[in-house]
């Protein structure tokens, strides 16, 4: 169980004090009729019998009062989400270096597979949409329940020669998954490289999905081994970099997990654990109105055992 609002707790400060000033208001009556009483009326009296049943009613608003203390600091417990399914974004880079071979057939062409058997499993309730990004960023599937359109995007996709725009990529699905109300929001970014063109850098959409509530989980693309792209126009050689730094701190601000793949295999496992996580994901439900409601039953025991017909003599 988990508490929304902690510091309401405090309040079980006022709970000792009433406790004090019920004793000492207990202790005075006590005197007082001991002052004004014969021996043979407290002989009559059956004190021993009544001594806990008079003390009832100061119980029960104790137990009133620490129920009302307790909602107050809403309380919550975990339950599946699962059953509203989730708005999934993909977004995928689709960049010059995803042409890398390292990768059966290649990064991209790995990529793709991965993700259209997650699509495939992906529950009934859930939708999903794609987004690619190189030099800039564009929507390759809206976000739909209707998962054969998502596949028939996915195998449309064809390799870029452009840069890396993940900012764009990454604030183009934010957009998309904020677009249907009442799911949870989730995006797996997926990418090879840095971080290199677009309007829109990563950590501003890293904001952006913390402003939304979006869940990003990261994958990093790479190899043990540096791979080798091209030679620039000076003769130098170029390899494909990722950095994963950058993808960590997506993931992390978010809430999200990071994943690094090291080939077409690892990249299958990891995005099956992010499909069984996915369908298992966690929310918290609010069970403030049961204490509210125990608090109301029991305050209405408290007036009838008052001033009800077994009530109790002051």
């Amino acid at each position: 169980m988990e508490f929304g609002f902690i510091n309401a707790f405090f309040l079980f400060l006022i709970i000792p004090l009433l406790v004090f000033i019920y004793y000492r208001y207990n202790s005075n009556k006590k005197e007082s009729i001991l002052k004004f009483s014969t021996l043979k009326i407290i002989k009559q009296t059956n004190a021993k019998n009544n001594a806990f049943r008079k003390h009832i009613p100061f119980v029960l608003v104790l137990v009133v009062l620490s129920l009302i203390i307790i909602a107050l600091a809403n309380p919550q417990i975990v339950t599946m989400g699962n059953e509203k399914g989730v708005n999934l974004g993909i977004v995928l880079d689709g960049s010059e270096s995803m042409a890398a071979s390292d990768y059966e057939p290649t990064r991209l062409d790995a990529a793709k597979n991965a993700i259209t058997s997650l699509v495939t499993k992906t529950g009934e309730t859930s939708n999903v949409g794609v987004v690619l990004f190189e030099t800039g960023a564009g929507t390759i599937s809206y976000l739909s329940p209707i998962k054969e359109k998502t596949l028939t995007s996915i195998s449309s996709i064809q390799q870029g020669t452009g840069a890396t725009a993940m900012g764009d990529g990454l604030s183009l699905g934010v957009d998309m998954v904020s677009s249907i109300l009442d799911k949870k929001r989730v995006i797996i970014l997926l990418s090879d490289g840095i971080h290199n063109s677009g309007l829109v850098t990563p950590e501003q959409a890293t904001q952006y999905a913390v402003l939304n509530n979006v869940q990003v989980h990261t994958i990093g693309i790479g190899s043990e081994e540096p791979v080798y792209l091209r030679d620039d126009i000076y003769g130098e050689p170029q390899f494909a970099e990722l950095d994963e730094e950058t993808l960590q701190k997506i993931a992390s601000s978010t809430g999200g997990n990071y994943f690094k793949s090291l080939d077409e295999q690892t990249l299958n496992q990891i995005l099956l654990e992010l499909k069984t996580n996915l369908e298992y994901e966690t929310e918290l439900s609010t069970i403030r109105d049961w204490f509210i409601g125990s608090a109301i039953i029991i305050l209405l025991i408290d007036i009838y055992i008052i001033y009800g017909r077994f009530r109790i003599a002051a």
